[in-house]
């Protein structure tokens, strides 16, 4: 077997793998897609339906407010002591 022809059946082997890749990439997608839209129209995805404001929906959450001030010195403290900790067992 020459080189020419190792080269040409490399490049063939390399254009078969890849075009069965991107099939199955293809099929992959088109399948989510079909899944995702089946899901919807069952109405099996409760996340987005507990958002909405219907008449039967109880009552909207409202989101907590976060209290910074009160966990930056102790996240400080925290990563400061990991520092140190990790600078110790590995000097």
């Amino acid at each position: 077997m020459t080189i020419a022809e190792m080269l040409e059946q490399s490049g063939v082997l390399t254009l078969l793998g890849m075009g069965i890749v991107f099939g199955f990439l293809v099929i992959m997608i088109i399948t989510i897609t079909v899944v995702g839209k089946l899901i919807h129209a069952l109405g099996l995805d409760k996340d987005v339906q507990g958002t909405s404001n219907t008449a039967g929906a109880g009552p909207a959450r409202q989101p907590v407010p976060a209290q910074a001030g009160n966990n930056n010195a102790a996240v400080t403290a925290a990563i400061t002591a990991a520092v140190s900790e990790y600078r110790k067992t590995n000097s």
